[in-house]
């Protein structure tokens, strides 16, 4: 087989795909322009392969091979995406090659303790990678990798480690090099325009919950609406990560996207808040202030409207008529419901100016102004209302979850694993059982960052064995006919641009990585062609054997029972809300993008359990808001009893205390307290209510509006019947 000159005609398919894509988005049909596109992506992908192969032939590297598969691992689906986890994987490369070279000539006599340290790395690199859960955990779970790859094979062979090391990263750099290149040159797929049009549906879920709250609903519907908005803005925290890498002139700046967030998630729970406070007034003795309803109805009427211009031009003298309104209804407080509607009134303002940040944030990020003109207009976008929930100046932005215990579990499982495969392959002198462990190490790297990785390996694995079958008619029917590079690319052609179109598709990306990653090691191609059937059978029950072992191993140390983490996370919430409730934790932004975080894990948990968890994602409202109003509460107190403890005698500052221990005590350890407990606390907190409403302190309006707050997510018994003055 000759591989001296490359064919223009490698572009050509590339060509063919864009035009269909171009005639898909003028058809309007979804399902055509996704098939489009997913050709689209696989004609690209094929042609940075053989781009790299070609290069990696020309170089005269040993297993030029490597360059395909890095192609096929590094490709997504934008180029931002594309060049955000070509660079990670380079780091993570670099990383992993230096680790194995230093490790394994430290350990060239004993090569089970070798293989021990190579796992434990691994192990090490999957627990940071399950901590990061950013983009760049991508980095660390390719430095695991790398070292699986490289070490042991080189376990019994420590002096080539130094050469294996360094020819698998040129291998390797080339192919990152030209799946970004050819991504980001060829028609190329803007994350840029994901993003926004994917924040263009959060927006628009996000007017849909306030409309819901508005109009005082509840049920399946609203509930349906607000977990959509939990999953959008982790969606959007996924498209955020890869947008510094887009090919575009500029990107929405850092502090944009934190703001944006902030704002969409304090409208998760606030929506909640607002439904519960205009549901208790309209099934109440009395109806809302006619002010307060006429506003209420103009607020539906603004969510409602579709044009951005027509809503900003509103949204001012919404938000200072609101304040008109409370400001009004608070001169003239006397009962508990006149107290409620001054309360629904400041959470009404707080909503516009939400809303109203966002419409603007959102244009800011159309325009793709520069990142100093971006920090400019968000600054002064800003009504005092709209952040008037945000204890510091600092955009927070998303905050994830993050469970030590959780990824030690599941990286300690993934060290067992590897640990009992070096020591049947070291036990039995496997002459492949270097290349099993090996593969092994990187289905433990792979697919160890979910809770149940088996079934992904179980996929991985069916597409190899429809890659094995394409591997051996290619290595012993098709390819001893090739005489040329453009005939090789033409006989490879079909069975990567199948594959590849799979791979574009999430449910069968792994399948699709099964055939991909098989084809270029099976098929032998390297710099020139070697048939060995023996060798192919050899690596072939490597793979397999490897696999099928991924499969027990990570199904008995690696898995994590639906039930399991659900039932982890509730428990996590519960111990925030105490802490929160004795003036610990972090800030309330802080608080509510980690609560939101962990409502987008949840959603997904719930469906693949098998068990009904009705109230699952209402608990996780009720924690975020209990600890959302504990928290403030224990700020207001703490401040009132130091600056007014002597128009007081200190009385409320003690009870407010008093109140909180109890919250803390409810949310504690085996805390099993019931209905007539509940009504304790709620008792509590309307005694603590009549005392600052009847005492000269400066603040006594904050206090009042946080009891309430307090009150409502405790629960429903806060909810009662606020006309009778409780």
């Amino acid at each position: 087989m000759r591989t001296e000159h490359p064919s223009n005609r490698l572009f050509t398919a590339t060509g063919i795909a864009a035009i269909v894509r171009m005639c898909a988005r003028q058809s309007g049909n979804p399902a055509l322009r996704a098939d489009a596109d997913a050709l689209l992506f696989s004609m690209k992908c094929f042609a940075a392969a053989m781009l790299a192969y070609y290069i990696s032939l020309r170089a005269g590297l040993p297993k030029p091979f490597w360059a395909i598969l890095t192609v096929y691992i590094v490709s997504q689906s934008s180029a931002g995406a594309s060049l955000s986890r070509g660079v990670y994987r380079f780091v993570g490369t670099i990383v992993g090659a230096v680790a194995t070279v230093v490790i394994v000539p430290c350990f060239v006599n004993d090569p089970i303790v070798c293989s021990m340290v190579l796992a434990c790395w691994i192990g090490l690199c999957l627990y940071l990678s399950l901590l990061d859960r950013t983009a760049r955990a991508y980095a660390f779970v390719l430095s695991g990798y790398t070292v699986s790859l490289i070490g042991f094979p080189s376990v019994f062979n420590p002096a080539a480690v130094f050469d294996t090391a360094s020819v698998r990263v040129q291998e390797i750099s080339i192919g990152i090099l030209c799946a970004v290149l050819v991504h980001r040159f060829v028609l190329p797929k803007r994350m840029t325009g994901q993003f926004t049009a994917k924040l263009s549906t959060t927006l628009r879920d996000a007017r849909r919950l306030a409309g819901d709250a508005l109009r005082g609903s509840s049920g399946q519907e609203t509930r349906r609406d607000r977990d959509r908005l939990a999953a959008d803005l982790l969606a959007l925290q996924g498209l955020a990560g890869h947008l510094p890498y887009d090919p575009v002139p500029a990107t929405p700046s850092l502090e944009t996207l934190q703001l944006i967030h902030d704002r969409l998630a304090r409208l998760l729970p606030l929506a909640t808040e607002v439904e519960d406070r205009i549901r208790v007034l309209r099934t109440g003795d009395h109806s809302p202030p006619d002010e307060l309803a006429a506003l209420l109805d103009e607020m539906g009427r603004w969510v409602a409207v579709t044009d951005p211009a027509g809503r900003d031009a509103v949204a001012i003298g919404l938000i200072d008529r609101t304040r008109t309104v409370r400001t009004r209804i608070a001169a003239d407080a006397v009962t508990a419901g006149d107290r409620l509607a001054v309360n629904l009134a400041g959470h009404l303002a707080e909503m516009i100016g939400l809303l109203h940040d966002c419409d603007r944030l959102e244009r800011i990020i159309a325009r793709r102004g520069a990142r100093r003109g971006a920090r400019t207009s968000t600054a002064a976008a800003r009504p005092p209302d709209a952040t008037s929930h945000l204890r510091s100046r600092r955009a927070t932005g998303y905050v994830y979850h993050r469970d030590p215990w959780m990824a030690a579990r599941a990286a300690l499982g993934a060290v067992a694993g590897i640990v009992i495969g070096c020591a049947f392959w070291i036990w039995s002198a496997w002459p492949e059982g270097g290349l099993a462990v090996s593969i092994l190490g990187v289905c433990c790297s792979l697919f160890g960052n979910v809770d149940t990785p088996a079934p992904h390996v179980v996929k991985y694995m069916i597409g190899s064995v429809a890659g094995v079958a394409i591997s051996l008619i290619y290595s012993f029917v098709i390819l001893p006919r090739v005489t040329d590079f453009a005939g090789l690319v033409a006989v490879l052609a079909p069975a990567f641009v199948i594959a590849g179109s799979l791979q574009a598709r999430p449910p069968a990306a792994y399948m699709a990585l099964g055939i991909t990653l098989t084809i270029p090691i099976l098929s032998g191609l390297g710099a020139t062609y070697a048939g060995d059937f023996a060798g192919s059978l050899n690596s072939v029950i490597a793979l397999f054997a490897a696999t099928g072992f991924a499969v027990v191993s990570m199904s008995l140390f690696q898995t994590i029972p639906v039930d399991a983490a659900i039932s982890r996370l509730l428990r996590v919430n519960r111990q925030d809300v105490r802490r929160r409730a004795l003036g610990g934790g972090p800030d309330e932004a802080h608080w509510t993008s980690l609560m939101i975080d962990r409502t987008a894990l949840l959603l997904p948990r719930l469906r693949l359990s098998r068990k009904s968890h009705p109230d699952v994602l209402d608990d996780t409202l009720h924690h975020l808001r209990v600890g959302h109003a504990a928290g403030r509460l224990h700020q207001a107190i703490r401040h009132i009893d130091g600056n007014d403890g002597a128009n007081n005698d200190g009385q409320i500052g003690r009870d407010g205390f008093e109140l909180l221990t109890a919250i803390a005590l409810r949310f504690g350890p085996g805390s099993r307290m019931g209905p007539s407990d509940a009504t304790a606390l709620h008792r509590r907190i309307e005694t603590l209510m009549a005392r600052i409403a009847d005492s000269p302190i400066k603040d006594r309006v904050l206090l009042l509006d946080l009891l309430i707050d307090l009150r409502f997510a405790l629960g429903p018994s806060g909810a009662v019947n606020w006309e009778n003055g409780r």
